[in-house]
């Protein structure tokens, strides 16, 4: 189960994040997020996180020129569009040489039908619920209407994760999941994480790995 803590920005919180080892970090590049990096992230504390940390650049309806300069800036690993951005969209900045994810925002109604669309251009899909704001609204959506999901692209699983419900997981076994993209269940406030929960969760998520030598 791959970790992707998302909507970082202050640095002395980075580097304790980044202490924990999760797989994935997320920085939002969304001015209207409380969670907009805005002139506060340091581009050197970014660029020295370790190497099996992988960076992602989080936008919504940017443009590409915008996308690509902050790629570049902060040498993200991966572009996360979380707007609504268009197959034709994601397939332009995939043949300039971006990895994507694309998110969506999910209710009962999801037709799920329009991944097909997205899929040849995207390397994972990002299942997020569908709130008042494009992420980071602190509620999860009935996981139970995954089970609608057909495809064989792998995917993250957000919205309101955090200590209390990674039991209810289970019910995506079987399933393409990839990992969990946790945020505003794990701060103390917009932008800085609870180490201590993080800690947990992390623990909690990951397998325990085999000590003995072969």
């Amino acid at each position: 189960m791959k970790i992707k803590v998302c909507g970082m920005r202050d640095a002395d919180n980075l580097r304790n994040v980044a202490a924990l080892g999760p797989d994935f970090i997320g920085f939002i590049f969304y001015d209207q997020s409380p969670r907009f990096v805005g002139n506060v992230l340091d581009e050197e504390v970014v660029k020295e996180l370790p190497r099996s940390i992988q960076k992602v650049g989080v936008f919504v309806n940017a443009s590409p020129d915008y996308i690509l300069r902050m790629v570049k800036k902060y040498d993200f690993q991966y572009v996360q569009l979380h707007g609504t951005e268009t197959p034709d969209f994601c397939r332009s900045l995939r043949n300039r040489g971006i990895s994507l994810i694309k998110a969506f925002r999910v209710d009962g109604s999801f037709n799920f039908s329009m991944l097909n669309n997205y899929k040849a251009h995207c390397d994972f899909f990002l299942f997020d619920a569908k709130g008042e704001h494009p992420g980071g609204n602190g509620i999860s959506f009935d996981w139970g209407v995954m089970r609608n999901y057909d495809n064989e692209k792998p995917f993250f699983i957000s919205g309101g994760i955090g200590l209390y419900n990674l039991d209810q997981l289970d019910q995506l076994k079987g399933l393409k999941l990839y990992g969990v993209d946790v945020n505003s269940q794990v701060e103390t406030s917009p932008g800085v994480k609870d180490i201590d929960k993080l800690r947990e969760l992390i623990t909690r998520l990951r397998p325990v790995e085999e000590e003995e030598e072969v």
